[in-house]
């Protein structure tokens, strides 16, 4: 982050190994830990600070304040790269295409994100409808 700019780039299971392995190493000891993981940096569209060319989606993110005792940043998204392999046919990304990894601290496991648990704006309905009346539940 030494220009205020950075990239999030985000994994699926595919890539667990790999970007574990660039998290527990440090760059200071192993100064091409990206080469041993199989990852390549390419530069970003809008930001300066590197992609990594495996992974299929990341954000491209300015600074806008950071607090150093809490250790709290404010950033601005201003680019998205995603993959064409994760979209679905309206351009969307496909969480049946792309499984991204989440990381539970407590736990320190990795798990992906993708089965459906239910309809957005839908399921709730039936519980408005009897709050409000408009039919007895």
């Amino acid at each position: 982050m030494l220009h205020g700019e950075f990239t999030v780039s985000m994994a699926d299971a595919s890539f667990v190994e790999a970007c574990d392995y660039v998290g527990i190493e440090t760059a200071n000891k192993v100064p091409d830990k990206f080469a041993r993981a199989g990852f390549h940096a390419v530069k970003a569209d809008f930001v300066d600070a590197p992609l990594i060319e495996e992974l299929p989606f990341a954000l491209e993110c300015k600074v806008k304040s950071y607090d150093e005792k809490e250790w709290r940043m404010i950033a601005e998204i201003v680019n998205i790269s995603v993959d064409e392999n994760i979209l679905d046919e309206k351009g969307v990304v496909s969480l049946d295409k792309f499984s991204p990894l989440v990381f539970d601290w407590m736990s320190k496991n990795y798990h992906k994100i993708g089965d459906k648990s239910g309809n957005a704006f839908r399921d709730g309905l039936s519980i408005k409808k009897c709050s409000s009346g408009i039919n007895a539940c």
